[in-house]
C-alpha cells in the first residue's frame, strides 16, 4: 500500500467539474486581473473568518509582507515572533530590514509561548519601545494562546499580525467569546498554497482586518501603492490575487468545514490508535473542533529520522515541519542567537514528524500507517 502525505487528486475528483467550469468562466470573461471573483472571495473569506474586510494577495508570504508594510514597519524596528514556523514568518521581517526577535514555543502546542513573550518584555524593558509588531503563528491548524498575547500587546500598544497560514477556520475559545483565526489581531494572514486545507491551484493568500484604514492601505499596497490608477501615494508592490485562483477557492470554500471535520476524525483515530506507542500525539488544548489539522504532527523521543526512513521504505510519506529553527538558519546568524537559546523549538525540530491526515484518507490506510509506525519503532529501538 502507498500512502501519500497529501492526495490533491482525490480532492479534485470530487469537484473537478465545478473547478473547470469556474476557471473557464474567468477565461471567457477576459477579466484576468482582479475583478468580481476576487471581490467575492474577499467578502466570503472575511465573513467566514469573523472579520469585516478581506484583501486578496498573491501568496501567504505576501500577505505577511504587505501586512507589515501596512503597519509601516521600517529598518531597525523589532518584530517579535516564534523561531519555529515556515520561513516566510521571519523572512518578511528581514526583507523590510527590520529585526526579527524570537521567543520560544510551548513544548506541547508548538505555538509561541505567552510566558516566554512576557519574560522577554520583562528582561528587555529598554528595548520594548522598538517593538512595532508581534506575529504569533497558529501552527499546524491550532490557534496560539491569544488572550495573554493580546493582553501583553495591548499593554505595550503593539499591533498583532496573525500568521494563520495553516489555520483558516480554526477557533480560539477566548474568554470573551470564541474567535476565528485571523480575527483577533490588527491583521490576519492566510495562505492558499495547494497543500493548505483551503488551497488553490497555484499561489494565493488573503489578509483580513476589522480596521477600515488598514484595509484601504492594504488594497493600495498590493497594487504598487496606487489610488487612483497611476497616482502613487506610497510604494507598494504587485501582490494581487489572480482571479482564476479566486474562482477555484470559491468552489472549494463551501466544502471547507466538511474537510475540517474529516481531518479531525482522522486525527482522533490516530490519537486512539497511537496512544500505546512511544510517540507523543498532538495536544488538543480545548475541543478537537478548534483544531483544523492542516498537519498531524507527532513527536518521536528517539531516532525520528530512522522512523521516517522506515516509513518511506514502506511507502508511507511523511514530512518534517520544520527541521531547522530560525535562530539556527545561516541567514540569521548575524542576529547573534546560539544553539540552546530556544530549547523547545530545537527539540521540536529534532523530534517531530507529520503524518498523512488529509480528508480522503481511509481507515485502512490509517491502520497501515499505524502498523508501520509500530514496526518502525521496534526496528529502530
Amino acid at each position: 500500500m502507498k500512502i501519500p502525505l497529501l492526495d490533491l487528486k482525490a480532492q479534485l475528483n470530487l469537484i473537478e467539474k465545478e473547478v473547470k467550469e469556474a476557471v473557464n468562466e474567468v477565461i471567457d470573461s477576459t477579466r484576468y486581473i482582479m475583478g468580481p471573483k476576487v471581490e467575492a472571495l474577499e467578502s466570503e473569506i472575511a465573513a467566514y473568518s469573523g472579520a469585516k474586510y478581506g484583501t486578496g494577495v498573491s501568496s501567504g508570504t505576501d500577505a505577511l509582507l504587505v501586512s507589515l508594510m501596512a503597519l509601516s514597519i521600517k529598518p531597525g524596528d523589532l518584530v517579535i515572533t516564534t523561531p519555529f514556523s515556515f520561513f516566510a514568518t521571519a523572512g518578511v521581517i528581514a526583507r523590510l530590514n527590520a529585526k526579527p526577535v524570537f521567543v520560544d514555543i510551548d513544548p506541547d502546542t508548538y505555538n509561541i509561548s505567552p510566558d516566554a513573550l512576557k519574560q522577554w518584555f520583562e528582561t528587555h524593558a529598554e528595548e520594548s519601545h522598538r517593538v512595532k509588531a508581534i506575529i504569533p503563528v497558529h501552527l499546524y491548524g491550532q490557534c496560539a494562546n491569544m488572550d495573554p498575547i493580546c493582553e501583553l500587546a495591548d499593554a505595550h500598544g503593539i499591533p498583532i499580525v496573525e500568521d494563520a497560514a495553516q489555520a483558516i477556520g480554526a477557533e480560539y475559545p477566548s474568554q470573551s467569546d470564541p474567535k476565528k483565526a485571523g480575527s483577533m489581531g490588527a491583521l490576519g494572514c492566510f495562505s492558499f498554497f495547494p497543500s493548505k486545507n483551503l488551497g488553490c491551484i497555484g499561489d494565493g493568500g488573503m489578509v483580513v482586518t476589522n480596521n477600515p484604514q488598514l484595509n484601504d492601505k492594504l488594497k493600495m499596497l498590493r497594487n504598487h501603492g496606487a489610488k487612483p490608477k497611476y497616482y502613487h501615494a506610497m510604494i507598494g508592490g504587485n501582490f494581487r490575487l489572480d482571479p482564476i485562483q479566486a474562482a477555484v477557492l470559491l468552489v472549494k470554500l463551501p466544502h471547507l468545514d466538511q474537510w475540517h471535520t474529516m481531518r479531525q476524525q482522522n486525527a482522533a483515530y490516530y490519537d486512539e490508535n497511537l496512544k500505546d506507542l512511544d510517540v507523543k500525539t498532538p495536544l488538543v488544548v480545548c475541543e478537537r473542533n478548534h483544531h483544523i489539522y492542516n498537519q498531524y504532527v507527532i513527536s518521536v523521543p528517539e531516532n525520528r529520522d530512522g522512523l521516517r526512513q522506515f516509513l518511506a521504505d514502506n511507502n508511507v510519506s511523511t514530512e518534517i515541519y520544520y527541521p531547522v529553527s530560525f535562530h539556527m538558519q545561516a541567514c540569521f546568524s548575524e542576529l547573534g542567537y546560539r544553539e540552546g537559546d530556544f530549547p523547545n523549538s530545537e527539540y521540536a525540530a529534532r523530534h517531530t514528524i507529520a503524518l498523512p491526515v488529509y480528508p480522503e484518507l481511509t481507515r485502512e490506510m490509517q491502520d497501515y500507517v499505524v502498523d508501520k509506525i509500530r514496526e518502525g519503532l521496534r526496528y529502530n529501538a
